[in-house]
């Protein structure tokens, strides 16, 4: 039943709402955050609102109007709307504290902009719930992508810039294979609505057009869940700071994505329909062989943002294997994994950030022992890679679970098999992390976190360099000099003075010749005394190009001045590049290792993650999910 309503409406007005209060708060910062919390909760209130209604069988619509002949502009709180939409509302507040944490840590520039564009992004992706048709849908999904733009690009720094433009490139390259999926299925049928089951005319329509219309959607909403090959724009959008990497793993834009491909198998097509026309098990397939590849990329990553990266690009595709399965369980288990997905990899993400402010450290061969200065984060890290891995009394468990009995309903053992071997690349990958950081010391410690075989590639320094290992030999061999003296030789006459590698050569500069504005200090060598290259390691998601630490003065910066990047000298360069300090990681207490703005987010979503695997219906996912599936497939739960 269909009631007419404005409160899905009110759910994607008030994120609007609050980025012009946070803009005209920019001169006083805590009343600006002030307007973030209260927006995101009053915000989460009114989807939250929906539940009981939704649960009952009762739809809110909102309709604005006809956009186009035949196509309603209208906003429909259906139960996968509501999946996708208190998720979306409910971690956008656990975000807002963290953010504040995360921001006034780093001591971040542009922090006004930062948080009205986190407003905008969630007020689309709102939009992206509970749009009731393809346009309205396109519509969202593309300001999704402009209003995450500023957040992925934040840093302003080259890195971040090429990142956006990259993201653009790929998420408006999907938006328009989207866009001519929606014309062609409404070319061929005459409407664009979501209807439960699917639209009746694609079931008699010309297969060759429906499979193209096919192609085109998943495709299209592909690109933001990050398929392979169309993925890798995300690891390069890790460059933003990582509460905004939490907002596009986990909250808004890569689930946009697996959300669109499950309105088109779901809403568009219909179970039935795509088994007919045979265009799920391509689509299971593409997911299958993402899960495992994106899974051993994910072994070779050092920097902990990188890796979960690609972890999320393994995830994701859970999501996508459940939905071209197309069985009962199987469908159960990828829409309950976007929940569970959300609240495990914001833990981690999270974490990440804390272990980033509070230490600078971003390499995860430099965490040996950090449990020690990190408990809380760590534990919580722990249990969302418990989670991650599939094991039980977490979030991943349940939903895996539902995928395993799926595949094996639906008679594809193999993909059950995908499902058992991502589980253990995931302890591969997370394991280790979680083993050093409470059972070693930077001492003690081994770089298993990387790959040796060729597979993952050679250890090489990120200057281009690369140091030889403690027990590598030197190969002593004949050394002749210029003129063919041989240098080994002990009788050889020796007037050469020896070059002390460990000290700066200075390039010879011809004075006549003023150099450009262009050319700047050139250093051959740049050694410490312990032999360490004193180069930047991969870069943080705090720092700049050029060297700076781009942090600006909050208050500064709400004042609405211009953040000027401070060029970076021999003098001012920033050369924290985290890691244990020399007398190791000191021991800190329960609530010491950092502020409660980011603690107190870290153990609710990581509680949220138990919680969704211990009793998923108390959690309401599980209830509007099986309502969902019932209501595309007739089968009752």
């Amino acid at each position: 039943m269909e009631i007419e309503s404005l409160r899905p409406l009110a759910a994607v007005l008030l994120p609007a709402i609050g980025v012009l209060a946070i803009v005209a708060s920019h001169r006083r910062p805590d009343v600006r955050e002030g307007f973030t919390i209260l927006t995101a909760l009053a915000t989460f209130g009114t989807v939250a609102s929906l539940i009981p209604p939704t649960l009952a069988g009762t739809t809110h619509v909102t309709r604005l109007g006809t956009f186009v002949p035949g196509i309603d502009l209208a906003l429909s709180a259906d139960p996968l709307g509501m999946v996708f939409g208190l998720l979306a509302s409910g971690l956008w507040l656990v975000t807002s504290f963290y953010s504040i944490g995360y921001m006034r840590g780093l001591d971040e520039h542009s922090q006004t902009r930062y948080f009205a564009a986190f407003a905008g992004s969630v007020g689309s992706a709102l939009g992206v719930a509970f749009a009731s048709n393809l346009v309205a849908l396109y519509i969202f999904y593309e300001l999704l992508t402009v209003a995450t733009y500023p957040l992925v690009a934040h840093d302003e720094s080259d890195t971040a810039r090429k990142a956006g433009r990259k993201y653009l490139t790929y998420t408006f390259g999907g938006g328009v294979a989207v866009l001519a999926g929606t014309v062609l299925v409404f070319w061929t049928t005459g409407t664009v609505a979501f209807t439960p089951g699917g639209i009746a005319e694609l079931a008699s329509a010309d297969p060759v057009l429906a499979r193209a219309a096919f192609a085109l959607l998943a495709g299209g909403f592909g690109v933001k869940a990050a398929l392979i090959p169309v993925h890798s724009w995300l690891p390069d959008a890790m460059v933003a700071p990582t509460p905004v990497s939490g907002l596009l793993h986990a909250v808004a834009v890569v689930k946009s994505g697996v959300f669109g491909i499950a309105r088109v198998v779901l809403d568009v097509f219909g179970p039935q329909t795509v088994s007919d026309l045979g265009v799920g098990l391509p689509l299971a397939t593409v997911a299958a062989i993402t899960i495992v590849v994106a899974s051993v990329i994910a072994l070779r990553q050092d920097n902990l943002k990188r890796r979960l990266a690609y972890s999320t690009i393994s995830q994701l595709s859970y999501i996508v294997l459940g939905l071209g399965l197309l069985s009962p369980a199987a469908l159960v288990g990828g829409l309950l994994h976007i929940p569970a997905h959300a609240f495990m990899k914001l833990t981690l993400f999270f974490c990440a950030g804390a272990i980033h402010v509070e230490t600078h450290t971003d390499d995860i061969s430099e965490m040996a022992g950090i449990g020690k200065r990190m408990p809380v984060t760590m534990a919580a890290f722990a249990v969302a890679s418990v989670g991650m891995a599939g094991l039980p009394l977490v979030a991943g468990f349940v939903s895996k679970w539902y995928l395993l009995i799926g595949s094996l309903d639906n008679g594809t053992a193999i993909f059950a098999v995908v499902l058992l071997t991502s589980g253990l690349l995931n302890i591969g990958y997370f394991w280790p992390i979680v083993y050093q950081a409470f059972f070693q010391t930077p001492e003690d410690s081994d770089a298993k976190p990387l790959v040796e075989f060729p597979m993952g590639g050679r250890r090489v320094r990120t200057d281009g360099g690369e140091r030889p290992e403690e027990d590598e030999q030197v190969d002593d061999g004949d050394v002749e000099a210029a003129d063919g003296r041989d240098l080994t030789d002990p009788e050889a006459e020796q007037d050469e003075v020896p070059i002390n590698t460990a000290e700066r050569i200075e390039p010879e500069v011809d004075p006549d010749v003023e150099p450009s504005e262009s050319e700047g200090r050139v250093e051959v060598d740049a050694r410490v005394e312990d032999g360490e290259y004193a180069v930047d390691r991969y870069p943080s998601d705090h720092l700049r190009d050029d060297g700076s630490d781009g942090a600006g003065d909050g208050a500064d910066d709400s004042a609405g001045g211009e953040m000027s990047i401070t060029e970076a000298g021999a003098d001012d360069h920033h050369v924290d590049h985290g890691g244990p300090p020399a007398s190791g990681w000191e021991r800190r207490g329960f609530g010491e290792e950092s502020t409660w703005f980011m603690l107190g987010p870290i153990t609710v979503v990581a509680a949220g993650a138990i919680a969704l695997g211990i009793a998923p219906k108390a959690m309401v996912f599980l209830a509007l999910i099986q309502r969902v599936v019932a209501d595309a497939t007739g089968v009752a739960f």
